[in-house]
């Protein structure tokens, strides 16, 4: 999240690009809710996404936080650092309410967002996060991922 003594601009995700977000201004722009830390199939033929409701190792079921997010990509070869730059190339597999993929849309953020609701809880308790909904990758065989495909939450 933000540093309490940053400012951030005044509606900053309607305003401006999100190449022109500030370090701050890109951070809380996250919602919180962890879908992108789920793991993700994709159909080769169809390229279309499926959700599995198991989570990154790194992933915190309690809070929807990241054990080591300082330290994710180099503890987790897989792990994708979403920035400004690569967001052309994967906001496909971004969660469709993740508001990166949303902005990169040029669509709203929706009521539930912690910069809409003032918040923070609000992905949670309107039960558009991951929160307290997942099985920890260690406990899955990459074999039986397909088990574990759940539908939009």
């Amino acid at each position: 999240m933000t540093d309490k003594n940053t400012t951030l601009r005044a509606k900053f995700w309607e305003k401006y690009d999100l190449a022109d977000l500030t370090r701050p201004e890109w951070e809380a722009l996250c919602d919180g809710c962890g879908k992108c830390c789920l793991l993700k199939l994709e159909d080769e033929d169809t390229g279309d996404i499926a959700y599995t409701s198991v989570a990154c190792r790194l992933f915190d079921d309690s809070t929807c936080h990241c054990k080591n997010y300082a330290l994710r990509k180099q503890l987790v070869a897989g792990c994708v650092v979403l920035t400004p730059e690569n967001i052309s190339r994967i906001a496909y597999w971004m969660p469709e309410t993740c508001a990166y993929r949303l902005r990169y849309d040029d669509a709203p953020l929706p009521t539930w967002h912690p910069l809409i609701s003032g918040d923070k809880n609000t992905p949670h308790t309107s039960g558009n996060s991951a929160k307290d909904r997942t099985i920890p990758e260690f406990e899955v065989a990459e074999d039986d991922l397909e088990d574990h495909i759940i539908g939009d939450f």
